[in-house]
């Protein structure tokens, strides 16, 4: 039986940009190493696998956003990543005290909103653009 919510992966292409959306959210960098050889190659199912791990987290509960930037193969753009309508992963959505004022703190340090904030379900959402264009969607439950 699953307890709760450990990690999510992201690919991404530029990590830099990527570690400065996710520390604007609140995460900070717990842990960086180049994984290679062997046994991540048969664990990922890549074979020549070189990349960066960076472990990226907040605390209360303890939650991850882990990236991977590939040095070796290539990483494959995912031109449909910011479609909410393709198959497979659609967004991931962190709660927030005020909504109001993490869209005004995010917008003004230039991060852009995919959409209108919104009531749904009791709580206000809004979804934001992430790095590599996936959809990080925040919310504030009344």
């Amino acid at each position: 039986m699953v307890r709760k919510f450990d990690h999510v992966t992201i690919v991404v292409r530029d990590v830099e940009a990527a570690k400065r959306f996710f520390g604007l959210l609140g995460f900070k960098e717990v842990q960086s190493v180049v994984i290679s050889g062997q046994v991540m190659d048969d664990y990922m199912g890549i074979k020549g696998l070189e990349a960066d791990h960076v472990t990226l987290a907040i605390e209360d509960p303890h939650t991850e956003v882990q990236l991977l930037h590939y040095h070796h193969p290539a990483a494959i753009a995912d031109a449909d990543a910011g479609k909410l309508n393709k198959v497979g992963f659609n967004h991931i959505c962190f709660s927030v005290d005020d909504l109001d004022a993490e869209v005004a703190r995010l917008t003004a340090a230039g991060v852009k909103l995919r959409n209108k904030v919104m009531d749904f379900h009791s709580r206000k959402l809004v979804f934001l653009r992430g790095p590599e264009d996936i959809t990080v969607e925040l919310a504030e439950w009344h």
